[in-house]
């Protein structure tokens, strides 16, 4: 029996910004996308968290300038291909078009889950530039497999030559993914690859990355030392060992990608990504994972449980894009706290 064989995306330099606070600088960059162009990944992705664009007050000011930053890890690799995420209504056509003069050649355009008739625009026009698309539907766990495949079909329409399932939240178990995975993989033709992106909030990525392979996903996204939002994302390292276990064939040289992870990027991180009381919370409840440093700050600011904030926000399926909702509902919650006025809703 042939071995499976897929293609892993990186993502420590998007992803990992989050956990960061997206203050990778020029010569970070440089070092990390090196490192991972020596484990074999067959592409690395590198903006902003929060995708092309993200630099803002609302998500967080980036160290370096976009350009910069693409430019370095574009300059840093010899084979593995640079790619960029986009989010419709944080980056633009303009953005993306800076982004290739930078020297990208994959873009990954983001909805939420029932969102992907807003990616149509952008989905077009990375097509017509030559670039090699991705459909990313994140928060995937908010909607049942058949409202997954109606959104998958949709960016495979539009043009996405892969379409992601996206466990933003962390929050999904094997069977979920085995599901959605393989009703993504029936429904699409067979020349549109089908991906899976995984955080830990759970501790399942490295299971649930195995469960969408055997399932049919040729893609899988990973991260060194597992660097990303909430509990990070499944480590490269980890998932390229079990991988070699499981004999699924990826790319990645094991020994690099332990020695990228170990001597390149932890020394780089601000605090551990580990499966803390908050982040098994943002699994736990199915929040967006890059809201951990958020709610961190407003539980600090306004003298409540980050827990709460984050169940509270999973209670109301707040999505990606409406950080603003953290502070909300942290005021909201020291208010009950000190007794002044009823909840809402």
């Amino acid at each position: 029996m042939e071995k499976p064989r897929i293609r892993v995306t990186d993502v420590t330099l998007r992803d990992g910004m989050h956990a960061v606070r997206h203050q990778f600088s020029v010569e970070d960059a440089r070092a990390i996308a090196s490192a991972l162009d020596g484990t074999g990944v067959a592409i690395i992705e590198a903006t902003h968290g929060d995708g092309l664009g993200g630099s803002s007050v609302q998500y967080g000011f980036s160290k370096e300038t976009e350009e910069d930053y693409l430019r370095a890890v574009c300059e840093a690799v010899q084979r593995s291909k640079v790619a960029a995420l986009l989010l419709p209504g944080i980056g633009t056509v303009e953005d993306m078009k800076r982004a290739v003069d930078c020297g990208i050649r994959v873009i990954r355009v983001a909805t939420h889950c029932t969102e992907a008739d807003i990616s149509e625009q952008h989905i077009g026009e990375a097509r017509k530039m030559g670039l090699e698309t991705v459909g990313f539907l994140m928060m995937a766990h908010m909607v049942p497999a058949s409202v997954l495949v109606e959104e998958a079909k949709k960016m495979a329409s539009y043009g996405a030559q892969t379409v992601y399932v996206v466990d933003s939240a962390g929050a999904m178990l094997m069977d979920e993914v085995r599901e959605k995975v393989t009703a993504l993989r029936e429904a699409l033709p067979a020349e549109v690859e089908v991906g899976f992106h995984a955080h830990n909030n759970l501790g399942l990525s490295v299971a649930n990355s195995l469960a969408a392979v055997e399932a049919g996903a040729t893609r899988i996204d990973a991260s060194l030392a597992g660097l990303g939002a909430g509990a990070g994302n499944t480590p490269l390292e980890v998932f390229a060992a079990a991988a070699e276990k499981a004999g699924v064939e990826t790319g990645v040289n094991l020994y690099a990608a332990m020695d990228a992870a170990e001597d390149v990027v932890r020394p780089r991180m601000i605090r551990p990504v580990q499966t803390d009381r908050v982040s098994l919370t943002m699994g736990y409840a199915g929040v967006y994972s890059s809201f951990l440093l958020h709610a961190f700050r407003a539980a600090e600011q306004f003298g409540v449980d980050a827990r709460d904030i984050l169940v509270e926000l999973g209670r109301r399926k707040v999505v990606g894009g409406q950080e603003d909702m953290i502070v909300d509902v942290a005021v909201e919650l020291a208010r009950q706290k000190r007794g002044a006025v009823p909840a809402r809703g």
